[in-house]
Formats: C-alpha cells, sequence, structure tokens
C-alpha cells in the first residue's frame, strides 16, 4: 500500500506522458522477460558455484566466475531500478513492484520502498544537496563519495539479514566458507562500486564547463558492446534523465536517436 501511494504521488514523473522518440516496437512482456532472465541466471550460477571446490579450481576461472557473477549482481539492482520507473511491466505495476523488490532483496536485503523514494530524490535534484547520491559538498573525491554514498543506503536491519543468511548458509546448508566469500559476498561489494562508478559518480561528476540543465548529468559516448558491459547502458545517462521510464536495454537506441536527431536538425 505505502508503495502504491507513493507511486501516485510521484505518478507524473515515474511515468511521462509521451517520450518524443519512438523506439523500436517490442513484445510488452519484454521487460518481465529481461528480468526473469537476469534473476535466472544469477541464481543459477549461484547455486552452481556454491558447491564447486575453490581450493582446486583454476585462478583464472575464480577471478572470471567473481566477474560474471558480479555482473549479474548489477543486473539485479539494474531491473530493481527499471522497476521503479515502472520499465519491467508498465501494463502490470503490482507485479512490476513484486520484481522490483525481489531483485533488491536479491541483491543485498535492500528496501524497495526506501530505495524508490531516495531514488525519486535524486531524479527531481539531480548533483544537489537535495540528491540522496551525491557527494556531501566537502569532500568530492571518489572515495569520499562512494562512502558516503553507501552509508546513505545501508542499515542495521539489512546487515542483519544479511548476517542470518550467511549463517544459515554456512551452518544449515554447509556451504563451505570460501565459496559464500568468493560468490556472494565479493562480487555483491563489487557490483556496489560497478554502479556508483558507473551509474553516479562518472555520469554526475561536474564537468569543467559546468553543469547542463536541467539534469546536471552527462552521458559517457561508448561502444554499444562496451556501454552493456561496464553498466547495463547507465553510461547513457542523459539519456536516463530525460526518458526515465525507457527500459536500459533500450537507452542505447534512444542515445542513437538523438544523435540522428542533432545531425538532422544541423543539416536543416
Amino acid at each position: 500500500m505505502a508503495i502504491n501511494n507513493l507511486m501516485q504521488t510521484k505518478k507524473a514523473f515515474i511515468y511521462p506522458v509521451q517520450i518524443s522518440f519512438e523506439v523500436n516496437n517490442v513484445s510488452p512482456y519484454q521487460g518481465i522477460i529481461t528480468a526473469i532472465a537476469i534473476v535466472s541466471i544469477w541464481s543459477t550460477s549461484l547455486m552452481s558455484f556454491m558447491i564447486i571446490d575453490t581450493q582446486r579450481i583454476n585462478i583464472i576461472f575464480l577471478v572470471g566466475a567473481i566477474a560474471w557473477q558480479t555482473f549479474f549482481y548489477t543486473g539485479l539492482f539494474i531491473t530493481a531500478h527499471d522497476a521503479m520507473h515502472g520499465a519491467v511491466s508498465p501494463a502490470y505495476l503490482k507485479f512490476n513492484h513484486f520484481i522490483g523488490s525481489t531483485c533488491l532483496f536479491l541483491f543485498g536485503c535492500l528496501s524497495y520502498q526506501k530505495l524508490l523514494k531516495k531514488h525519486w530524490q535524486h531524479h527531481q535534484n539531480p548533483a544537489t544537496q537535495n540528491d540522496p547520491d551525491f557527494h556531501n559538498g566537502k569532500n568530492k573525491n571518489i572515495i569520499a563519495w562512494y562512502l558516503h554514498f553507501m552509508r546513505g543506503y545501508w542499515s542495521w536491519k539489512q546487515i542483519i539479514a544479511i548476517l542470518i543468511i550467511h549463517n544459515f548458509g554456512k551452518f544449515i546448508l554447509h556451504i563451505p566458507e570460501g565459496n559464500l566469500i568468493c560468490f556472494w559476498v565479493v562480487p555483491s561489494l563489487l557490483s556496489s562500486l560497478q554502479l556508483f562508478y558507473f551509474g553516479t559518480f562518472e555520469p554526475h561528476r561536474e564537468p569543467r564547463s559546468g553543469y547542463t540543465e536541467p539534469h546536471h548529468t552527462q552521458t559517457i559516448p561508448r561502444p554499444v558492446w562496451l556501454s552493456f558491459i561496464t553498466c547495463y547502458h547507465f553510461g547513457y545517462h542523459e539519456e536516463h534523465h530525460e526518458y526515465p521510464s525507457v527500459p536500459w536495454w533500450q537507452l542505447a537506441t534512444v542515445h542513437r536517436m538523438r544523435i540522428q536527431q542533432a545531425v538532422d536538425v544541423n543539416i536543416k
């Protein structure tokens, strides 16, 4: 009920009436299918990694497995983020919120309602002191900003929940400590760094020329394949703030359309 009330209050923001770009026609279930795919790959990989012998595997495989799991941890959060904008299942909002809540719990026992409120504040006040994702105004370096960023989202309830799950896995399911650390703890922490750097620090740090109104953000141009690997196309951050209801998997299309539109205007 609280989530629905918050979404109704912010409805004009979360769901823009219309965007000026006509993105590719896709199935109305594409967001759901994409979300289920990410959750399925993450969970299947996690279960598989929990039963391997970390003492005997090749170091290259170990590093690759951690990187793989980190990438899909990031996918969980990006999916939850899209759900906050109603982009996972626009036609079925209760299911949309359910997917978002599930992904945040799997990511790190995070509160969907709390993050929804903070994310709305971020979009309303990007790169200002009213932005919960912004630095404290004094320490702008990446380390201080990251620690300030993390303090705004971590809570004792979350830490206790993670400890309970960790001990359940270790003492009840008898999962080796090394597996829990390598494939559950480390990827989650690395994912938070990935999300912060590519989704907050890089696009929202102030350029030398100053911020551009009204979004105080910039797009980081990268090849589409690299944009996907770094953070599910969130380097196209200006596009995201301009059209927040566009899902992550269509941001590259919107980016290309904006470039083409700019070219057409210049030609005219």
